[in-house]
């Protein structure tokens, strides 16, 4: 866990934390590669399996980290009215949470999840957890706030303290009289033990609302990150493989860069680069404002990731790659679909 760490923190920004994370959770899947290539079988993507059309990339474009500050919401916001993008996700012990929530209740054309929050990484900007402090003692640091790095969470909490707080953030969500589409983890948490991804399974089971959960079939894609020496523990891989709502075939994360410009060119050769099948790629959009820059080192990454969905350029892109742009409510209403025959 603290190689990956390390290598996460590389360059000084937090931004792919949690991409990292998942990533090297996919890593479990490849004794079960090996089997199933030896068997010969046509492994379907999960694409596919939803019905789109065979051989296409679908991308599920996401906005994280909303709610954490004002900059944040108004950024998703601008989006989401101006049909950009119409997917994000709340963290719900932040600030700005509630307003967030608040707004998306008249509009339901958005596709708001929650960004299931086990951390708070900021040097200054901080928050503690939804549940009451003597009901998860293990998910609060000194300062009563939630641990900075995701290590502290593991040695520290519980997966029944997880559970609780989880829950808790879901269940905060529905009494304000939202219900969200989807549910993922913040800097990779729920990933970060197996006992914990069980429970954000179980959880999302329970209230069939579709988790981040990626599918473990490619061996190119796991491979890559094997080399990078990412663990392996063959109880994940049983859990993923019971998980029974749909998964993603793949799973990125928008890419820093020196200027905008490297930074546009950069993710479209990201997009070139991905098999076919369901992405889910996910940004932290962000206006610029002193408060921001007073937040986090990353905030020039997230005012750009702010404009790039908007580019003509990018959006040209799309259309003559021929790209397909889902979102979590439309693969649950195929999932569902197919379901029932």
């Amino acid at each position: 866990m603290t190689t990956i760490l390390n290598e996460i923190k590389k360059g000084g920004t937090r931004v792919s934390m949690m991409s990292t994370l998942i990533l090297a959770f996919v890593l479990l899947a490849l004794p079960v590669l090996a089997q199933s290539n030896k068997a010969g079988k046509e492994h379907k993507t999960w694409a596919e399996r939803l019905n789109f059309p065979k051989g296409k990339k679908v991308l599920l474009l996401h906005m994280d980290d909303i709610g954490m500050c004002p900059e944040a919401n108004e950024a998703a916001i601008r989006y989401i009215e101006n049909k950009n993008i119409m997917s994000a996700a709340v963290m719900m012990p932040c600030p700005n949470a509630v307003e967030f929530i608040e707004w998306a209740k008249t509009h339901p054309a958005a596709e708001i999840g929650l960004h299931l929050t086990l951390t708070s990484e900021w040097q200054s900007y901080r928050w503690p957890p939804v549940s009451p402090a003597a009901v998860v003692p293990g998910l609060i640091d000194p300062d009563g706030k939630l641990w900075h790095e995701v290590p502290d969470v593991v040695v520290h909490a519980s997966a029944q303290e997880v559970e609780t707080e989880i829950r808790a953030q879901i269940e905060k969500c529905l009494a304000l009289g939202y219900r969200p589409t989807h549910i993922d983890t913040h800097m990779g948490t729920l990933y970060g033990s197996v006992e914990y991804t069980k429970a954000f399974f179980k959880v999302a089971e329970e209230y069939n609302i579709p988790a981040n959960a990626i599918d473990m079939h490619d061996p190119d894609f796991v491979s890559q990150f094997k080399r990078q020496g990412y663990p392996f523990n063959d109880e994940v891989l049983s859990t993923s493989d019971n998980y029974r709502l749909p998964k993603l075939d793949n799973f990125t994360s928008v890419g820093s860069a020196a200027t905008y410009e490297q930074k546009r060119d950069k993710f479209l050769a990201l997009i070139k680069s991905l098999k076919p099948g369901l992405t889910e790629i996910i940004f932290h959009p962000s206006v610029q404002t002193e408060n921001l820059k007073s937040i986090t080192g990353s905030w020039q990454q997230r005012v750009w990731e702010a404009e790039l969905f908007s580019d003509p350029k990018v959006t040209e892109f799309f259309q003559k790659e021929g790209i397909i742009i889902t979102n979590w409510k439309e693969i649950m209403n195929r999932f569902e679909k197919k379901s029932k025959k």
